[in-house]
């Protein structure tokens, strides 16, 4: 099916996606296939990390509740700072849709295609946000990284932190020598300049 981008990316095509859901990962989806390999054949992916305050797992069927939980919760603000469109998340999604989502980010993680993570409380009991590595659609970077948390996780304070933190983490723990974060590094208006005039 054909999901809308957000307006710095192109329409893709994702026939593992149901209809009823556009989910945040594929609204962040790159506008081109990466290239074969993107990321290095022995570079082991990161499966957790922990911190004093959250730890990043993976997406996967598993955590398609507190996952659901988390973007439901925030609707509103995640169309407004994260997919810049009412594709995802809207009211209209479901439990299966939620699952079959995590089972496509499964299987892309599997593939080494991108790489979608949970920040989850550290019990694991509560979803605070999500982080997404892709190959980028645009020469000079390795990666385009994405991130939201939640309407109350980003009124605590929480949006700098896990910034900060994910900045860190790719320059310290990935094989990236320059990574893009769209509408954060690098302002919206300018990417989607970018990504147009490619």
């Amino acid at each position: 099916m054909n999901l809308r981008i957000t307006a710095a990316l192109a329409t893709i095509t994702l026939a593992m996606v149901s209809p009823a859901v556009t989910s945040a990962a594929t609204d962040a989806a790159p506008a081109v296939a990466p290239k074969s390999p993107w990321i290095a054949a022995d570079f082991k992916v990161p499966v957790l990390v922990e911190t004093p305050t959250f730890k990043v797992v993976p997406l996967s069927p598993a955590l398609a509740k507190v996952d659901f939980d988390a973007y439901m919760s925030s609707i509103d603000h995640l169309q407004k700072t994260f997919t810049r469109s009412t594709a995802w998340p809207h009211a209209g999604i479901t439990d299966a849709d939620a699952v079959l989502d995590m089972e496509t980010e499964q299987a892309r993680f599997t593939k080494r295609e991108s790489f979608a993570y949970a920040v989850l409380t550290p019990d694991g009991l509560r979803e605070r946000g999500c982080i997404y590595v892709y190959p980028s659609p645009l020469k000079g970077y390795d990666a385009m990284v994405r991130i939201w948390v939640t309407k109350a996780e980003h009124d605590a304070g929480f949006d700098a932190e896990l910034y900060a933190w994910a900045t860190n983490w790719l320059k310290t723990d990935w094989p990236f020598a320059k990574v893009a974060y769209p509408g954060r590094a690098i302002a919206w208006g300018e990417w989607d300049g970018l990504v147009a005039g490619k």
